[in-house]
Order: structure tokens, then C-alpha cells, then sequence
């Protein structure tokens, strides 16, 4: 992300966020007239943060360039953002305010062999991704469950998956609000690492390639997504309801461990216990025909 993209990222947020705010949830009068504007006007906002009209103007024009951390909380709390959204914020004014000595090291591509070894002992499917949604190892169990991903044409990428690969809708049953939770992680991912070209790469092969992802885009949500809930149609076991935890890993800035499991005694336990031995039988050698 250059100066100018990230100037207009920031603008487009405060605009965006601003605009979904009415006087009378924020506890303004309104008075008779026509409004031109569908949420709070500039004067309005820069009131509730306490700013002059002048500096929020500043802010709004994307100059987040020295801006104090109370002044982000007071725009954070006036702009009532949530907390991936106040997160996104203060990535931005980090950024702004970064130089390129300052810059981190590139996110590894690759986990170390003791990552694995732990895979390896789990029992549940596990992967390690990075923030990227590049899957870059699982277990057994996890290889299986994610098996139409890792055998895209697209590569082993899930945002490239869900909106390249036309089995992508197939296998996410609620595939609208998956696309949306894998933009909404680029658009985070974006300004926590904004030096990251493979990340810029990701974005622009995918708003050239997808009228769905450049339409998500626009909207500039963002969002956390550490644990929940997935739901996925898989060629081999069918319907799955998993619950998913994301842990990073401490050692390696930018990776993260997922785990998925399954209610106790639920048809999704049955189905992974069966998706497991399937995946065994798939790893052994064809038998030798030869006489």
C-alpha cells in the first residue's frame, strides 16, 4: 500500500463509518430541512470526538499522519466502531506513521518441523495458515476435511478458493457470509501489513478477477475471526457443523493454528471419524498386481 492508497483507505473508512450514523443515534437534534448527507455530517462528528471541524477535516481527507492515540479513541468511540473496526484504525495510523526501517519481516512461508510434529499428534483436523489464507500444512485429519482446497487448480489459498474455484460455493453451504469474512480479513490484513506485497498481489488478482470480491471491497469491512462456527459440504462425509479455534503462534509472527471439532455424539463426530480412516486408506499404496 503506497501513501496514496492508504490515504484514501482511511478516508473511506471514516466516510463509510460516518455516514451509517443518524443524528438521533448519536443523541443530536434535527431540525426541520432537507439533509444532503444519509448519517452525520463532518461538523456533527468532529463535535461528538471533540475535535475542531478543521482537524477532523484533516483526518477525513486520510492525514493520519502524528495522530495522538486519544485522538484515535475519541474517533473510535464517536464513530462507535467495533472492536475489529477500532483495531483496523489504529493499524492505519500505524502505518501512516511508520517508516521503512520500521517495517517488520515478511510473514514466513513455511512452519517449522516441530509445528508439524504437533499437527501430526492431533487427533482433530488441524491446519496452520497465515494471515494471508495461504494453508501452508495439517495433519491428516485436516488435509482430508480441507481436500477439494488442497487439490484446487488455484492454489492452496482460501480467498482464492471461495471466489476462483467454482467448487468454492459447493463446499461453503453459506457461501455469501464466507465471502464476506475473507474480504473483510484481507481489508484487516491489509493495513496491519501494508509493506506486504503479497498481500497487495492477493487484493488485486482477486478485484481484477471477481465482480463479487471488488463489490465486498468497497464496503471496507472488517472483521476478527478467531473462533466460531463453519459449516461445509464435503464431497466424501456431506453436511459438517464444526466449531473452529484460532490460535497464533508466538514463534512465528503471522502464523496461526486452526483446530476444528465437533459436538459429542453429533452425525459432524460420526462423519469426521469416517473422513479420517478415509484419508488412511488414500495414503496407502496401490497393491502390487504384478505375477
Amino acid at each position: 500500500m503506497d501513501a496514496d492508497q492508504l490515504r484514501a483507505e482511511v478516508r473511506d473508512l471514516l466516510l463509510t463509518r460516518r455516514g451509517r450514523i443518524t443524528p438521533a443515534e448519536a443523541g443530536l437534534p434535527v431540525y426541520g430541512g432537507l439533509r444532503r448527507v444519509s448519517g452525520l455530517r463532518r461538523e456533527e462528528l468532529a463535535m461528538l470526538a471533540g475535535l475542531s471541524v478543521e482537524y477532523y477535516s484533516r483526518l477525513e481527507r486520510g492525514n493520519l499522519r502524528g495522530v495522538s492515540d486519544s485522538v484515535l479513541e475519541a474517533l473510535a468511540r464517536a464513530l462507535r466502531l467495533s472492536e475489529a473496526e477500532r483495531g483496523h484504525l489504529y493499524d492505519l495510523a500505524r502505518a501512516a506513521n511508520a517508516s521503512a526501517g520500521g517495517r517488520r519481516a515478511a510473514v514466513p512461508q513455511q512452519v517449522r518441523p516441530g509445528v508439524q510434529r504437533i499437527l501430526d499428534a492431533m487427533t482433530a483436523p488441524a491446519l496452520v495458515s497465515n494471515a494471508r489464507m495461504d494453508y501452508l500444512a495439517a495433519n491428516r485429519a485436516g488435509r482430508a476435511l480441507y481436500a477439494p482446497l488442497f487439490d484446487s487448480p488455484v492454489g492452496v489459498n482460501a480467498a482464492r478458493f471461495l471466489l476462483l474455484d467454482p467448487r468454492g460455493a459447493e463446499f461453503y453451504p453459506d457461501w455469501d457470509s464466507a465471502v464476506d469474512d475473507v474480504v473483510a480479513l484481507l481489508r484487516t490484513q491489509s493495513a496491519r501489513t501494508p509493506w506486504d506485497k503479497v498481500v497487495t498481489d492477493l487484493i488485486g488478482e482477486l478485484s481484477a478477477r471477481s465482480e463479487t470480491f471488488r463489490t465486498r471491497w468497497a464496503r471496507h469491512d472488517v472483521r476478527l475471526h478467531l473462533t466460531g462456527t463453519k459449516r461445509l459440504r464435503h464431497p466424501v462425509v456431506g453436511d459438517l457443523d464444526l466449531r473452529f479455534e484460532t490460535m497464533e503462534l508466538p514463534a512465528d509472527p503471522g502464523l496461526a493454528l486452526l483446530v476444528y471439532t465437533a459436538e459429542p455424539a453429533s452425525a459432524t463426530e460420526q462423519a469426521l471419524t469416517f473422513l479420517t480412516s478415509w484419508a488412511a486408506t488414500q495414503d496407502q499404496p496401490a497393491p502390487d498386481r504384478a505375477r
